[in-house]
C-alpha cells in the first residue's frame, strides 16, 4: 500500500503491469455546517485534485468507483450531486479523460444498509441497539463483500481505477496481492479529523 505524502510521483516503471486502485475517502460537508468546516471540506477535495494529477504518473484512471452509486451515466452523477457537488466534478472530467464509471452498489444492500444505519441512530435501549447492530454488522459484510468483488472484477490487468468510498469501509477491503492500493491522503484531511475530534470533545464537556 502506497500513501501519497510519502512520494511526490510515483515511479511509472514500478507499477507497470498492475493493477492499481487509488483511494480517496468520501467526505462530504451538509447545508447547515459551520463555514470553518465547510472550507476545510472545499479545500481538501482542491487537494484531492491536485494529488490524483501526481498519482496518475503510476496510470490513467480507467474505471470509477463511488459509494451510493447504483447506475451509470448523467442520474448517478445527479444522486451525488444532491451529497457533494465536488464529486460529480472529478469524475465528470476523469469521463471526459477516457474514464468509466462502474455502478458499485447493490439495490437489494445497500437499501438496508441505509435503514439499519437510520436505525442505530435513534435507538434509545441498550438490548434493541444490540439487536440493530446485529443485523447492521451482518449486511454491512455482504455489502462490502459486493464491493470488493465489483473492483475485482471490473479492473483489469494494468488498469488503474478510483475509488470514492468512506474510510471506515475501505479499511476493511481485503484486495489481491496484485492491485496496488495508494491512499490519497491531503493534509487537509487531518485537519478535518481534528476538527471532528474537537467537535465530538466539546460535547462530551458538554453533557458533564
Amino acid at each position: 500500500m502506497v500513501e501519497l505524502g510519502q512520494i511526490d510521483r510515483p515511479d511509472a516503471a514500478s507499477f507497470a503491469g498492475k493493477r492499481k486502485l487509488y483511494c480517496v475517502a468520501s467526505i462530504f460537508s451538509v447545508a447547515d455546517a459551520p463555514d470553518d468546516y465547510t472550507a476545510l471540506v472545499g479545500r481538501y477535495w482542491d487537494e484531492v485534485v491536485q494529488q490524483l494529477e501526481k498519482i496518475e504518473s503510476a496510470g490513467k484512471i480507467k474505471k470509477i468507483f463511488s459509494e451510493i452509486i447504483l447506475e451509470e451515466g448523467d442520474k448517478a452523477l445527479d444522486i451525488l450531486r444532491k451529497i457533494n457537488e465536488r464529486v460529480p466534478q472529478i469524475i465528470k472530467k476523469k469521463l471526459e479523460e477516457g474514464g468509466t464509471l462502474i455502478p458499485l452498489e447493490s439495490s437489494e444492500l445497500l437499501g438496508p444498509y441505509t435503514d439499519w444505519s437510520n436505525c442505530l441512530r435513534v435507538v434509545y435501549t441498550k438490548e434493541v441497539f444490540m439487536k440493530v447492530l446485529g443485523f447492521y454488522n451482518e449486511i454491512t459484510e455482504k455489502r462490502l463483500k459486493h464491493i470488493q468483488d465489483t473492483i475485482e472484477k471490473n479492473l483489469l490487468e494494468a488498469e488503474a481505477g478510483l475509488l470514492l468510498l468512506k474510510d471506515e469501509d475501505r479499511v476493511k477491503l481485503q484486495f489481491p496481492k496484485d492491485i496496488e492500493v495508494f491512499l490519497i491522503t491531503p493534509p487537509s484531511y487531518d485537519d478535518i479529523m481534528r476538527w471532528l475530534r474537537d467537535k465530538m470533545s466539546r460535547k462530551e464537556k458538554e453533557k458533564e
